[in-house]
């Protein structure tokens, strides 16, 4: 990549040099912070730009899935989608080559949702049956829970269709909702688990009280880095004679999480970390580089302040990264094994007052942290669902690191060159 081409950002003087890599387009930003928006040459990012920034979308309204060039700078849209929301765009990712860049869509007919697999220089496109939340490493898999019904527990993360046309996941019914994986050479789609079989395999169990009088949704779904297993995220909340929804705004806390891990065929089921384990607040976890730990923020010991956490993928070992920092945003622990790099929102005790986050380049063993890069996510706008979240995600070498901010009034991508710190 040559980010020479692109504007530095030296806003706060970061420590480490920085560029916008969407200088000329407003609304945009990349993924979330588990998943790697460059291409597996190096030399492309794929991002989502929304169509305006000051609402939520409506069902059946459209933004952009776009390509930006890392060495000669240039950018151009590659694909319209109504397959959107505000916290993870059309969950645009890679597949196993620079030709291979899948997102979500939405038939406006039907209100089913798809994925589409697109070569991003040819512009063939194959329609697959399923969706996308995460690819795996080789792009041979996608695994995604169902995408309409996200917005049960927290609008943001999958697709926009009429409330009316969303189904609702009882006890009774729950065997026929789960978790969903798509063979990108076929396009066929298969439901690797429902709930309802996650919830009775599970090793040790997922504890739900009155599991029948619950409503229950599969949400986060991701790969390890090694894509042989799989963490698989569980929210539930009481059933009540109506349908609810956006329960994080309306009723937060009666929703219940769990993280479930299983292998590709989904078997050997574990439940990494329970409801009693996220009732003491926390938030954010993914899988470490080695593919069998999971990293996350809890407040563990019920200090009434969050920190950062480490559990195998079987539930056991569960203890503190570090007792000597607080934990925050979207952590990920670098393959060398001694820094963990994170964000932080802007209510969070790590946010710098003024709607600034810093990155944050924390040392395990030294207790220490550096402030990488100071950056603007506040915007002008009351609805949470349009939060900015910096979401840094590393590239496959783990040098470069991908973010958001809102800078100049609207969204915009970043590239950190963290060489100087591993």
């Amino acid at each position: 990549m040559n980010l020479s081409r692109f504007p530095g950002y030296t806003e706060f003087d970061p420590l480490v040099p920085v560029w916008c890599v969407t200088p000329n387009r407003k609304g945009c930003i990349h993924r979330f912070f588990d998943t790697n928006p460059i291409s597996p040459s190096g030399r492309y990012l794929a991002v989502f730009q929304f169509p305006f920034e000051d609402r939520r979308p409506e069902p059946g309204e459209t933004g952009h899935i776009v390509l930006v060039d890392l060495e000669s700078g240039e950018d151009r849209v590659m694909a319209e989608t109504c397959g959107w929301e505000p916290q993870m765009g059309a969950n645009v990712n890679w597949g196993g080559s620079d030709t291979e860049l899948y997102f979500n869509d939405v038939d406006t007919d039907t209100w089913q949702p798809f994925a589409w697999k697109l070569n991003p220089f040819t512009g063939e496109r194959q329609r697959m049956q399923g969706t996308v939340y995460h690819a795996s490493p080789d792009g041979r898999w996608l695994i995604s829970a169902n995408m309409t019904t996200m917005r049960k527990s927290q609008p943001g993360y999958g697709v926009s269709i009429p409330l009316g046309r969303m189904r609702r996941n009882l006890w009774q019914n729950c065997n026929e909702d789960g978790f969903y994986l798509t063979d990108t050479r076929t396009g066929k789609v298969k439901m690797l688990a429902s709930i309802r079989e996650l919830l009775e395999r599970a090793n040790p169990p997922v504890k739900i009280e009155e599991v029948e009088q619950q409503e229950i949704y599969g949400f986060h779904s991701k790969f390890n880095p090694q894509g042989d297993r799989l963490m698989l995220s569980l929210r539930w909340f009481e059933a009540k004679a109506e349908a609810r929804w956006d329960m994080f705004k309306h009723h937060h806390n009666e929703v219940r999480f769990a993280w479930v891990t299983c292998d590709l065929n989904g078997e050997n089921v574990h439940c990494a970390v329970g409801p009693e384990e996220w009732i003491k607040r926390g938030h954010h976890a993914t899988w470490f580089p080695d593919g069998k730990q999971i990293s996350m923020n809890l407040d563990l010991n019920r200090e009434k302040m969050l920190r950062l956490v480490s559990v195998n993928q079987d539930g056991s070992d569960l203890k503190l990264m570090s007792d000597a920092l607080p934990g925050s945003g979207h952590p990920t622990v670098h393959p060398n094994g001694k820094n963990v790099l994170t964000d932080t929102y802007k209510f969070e005790a790590s946010a710098l007052g003024d709607g600034t986050i810093p990155l944050r380049w924390i040392d395990l063993k030294k207790g220490t942290e550096e402030c990488l890069v100071r950056v603007n996510v506040n915007q002008p706008y009351e609805d949470r669902v349009l939060r900015v979240d910096a979401h840094p995600a590393w590239d496959a070498a783990h040098r470069y690191v991908i973010f958001n901010g809102f800078v100049g009034g609207t969204r915009r991508v970043f590239i950190a060159d963290l060489e100087s710190r591993i």
